[in-house]
């Protein structure tokens, strides 16, 4: 199989945010492992401040960008290599009504007469009951946008992708639903009703916040996708078999130390690659 296109969704925390002074540093740390993964689309989130945008184009001369916009403090910021044929919306509905929530990223691609579309989200965080229902109603429609996609009996060549917060609900009361739990119910309805899967990837936990924390490792950034879609294989990180996500980052690090010290150069979230092949 030949590919289509290449996929990197990162979370690089808070990149420009007012008064970090480390931010050329962090810049040039972030962009650099973005080239050497030399995706043919990328999704940044978190990006705060208009330099970032300013400073992307010169670094990646060869790309062209968009940027979401709003009341919200922290963007998403997608880069398209040259030479590819693209549309790009913003998609205020994926605020589920909240007027400082992130709106999604819609991108489509056109590649040998062929539209791929590709939604980039950054959903609600926190474990209590409203940033739950914010959350299972952002997913919910995002799993429901295949339909809206889909011409006659032909699905779209759809996925979703990028830090979802999967981190369930603390109910503080009765009965807690753990992250397990909320995967599997949207896993469930995306395959019964849309047709779509959760893509597997080489390394279960994409956050951390290093050995210090009192916060064990999660499973925050997924990736959603039409279930005719074909991805090139991966090596898993933790267990025999390959998965069509490669998860990157302070997971590579063999030492606690070094994972501890990847994650405050670059961010508390691994990043997801991936290549669509046909």
């Amino acid at each position: 199989m030949k590919k289509v296109y290449s996929l990197l969704s990162w979370n690089i925390e808070h990149l420009g945010g007012f008064g970090d002074s480390n931010f050329e540093q962090r810049l040039a740390r972030v962009t650099g492992e973005i080239k050497k993964a030399d995706p043919d689309v990328f999704a940044l989130y978190e990006v705060e401040g208009k330099e970032v945008f300013g400073k992307l184009v010169n670094i990646f001369p060869g790309y062209s960008f968009h940027i979401t916009e709003g009341p919200q403090v922290q963007e998403i910021l997608v880069g398209v290599r040259g030479g590819i044929t693209s549309f790009f919306t913003q998609k205020v509905e994926f605020k589920s009504g909240v007027h400082l929530l992130r709106p999604g990223a819609l991108l489509t691609l056109e590649i040998n007469g062929e539209e791929y579309p590709i939604l980039f989200l950054h959903l609600k965080s926190f474990d209590n009951p409203r940033g739950f229902g914010l959350r299972d109603d952002m997913l919910s429609k995002a799993i429901k946008f295949a339909g809206v996609l889909k011409r006659g009996d032909k699905p779209a060549n759809y996925l979703f992708i990028g830090d979802l917060n999967t981190m369930g609900l603390n109910y503080y009361f009765d009965r807690d639903i753990p992250p397990g739990t909320e995967l599997r119910k949207s896993d469930t309805y995306a395959e019964r009703y849309y047709d779509m899967i959760r893509l597997e990837k080489t390394y279960p936990f994409t956050w951390s916040n290093g050995s210090s924390s009192s916060y064990p490792p999660a499973n925050l950034d997924h990736c959603y996708a039409a279930n005719h879609l074909r991805f090139k294989m991966h090596a898993n990180k933790d267990r025999e078999g390959e998965s069509p996500v490669d998860v990157c980052g302070w997971l590579d690090e063999q030492q606690t130390v070094k994972q501890d010290k990847w994650i405050k150069k670059y961010s508390d979230h691994a990043y997801l690659y991936l290549e669509v092949q046909k």
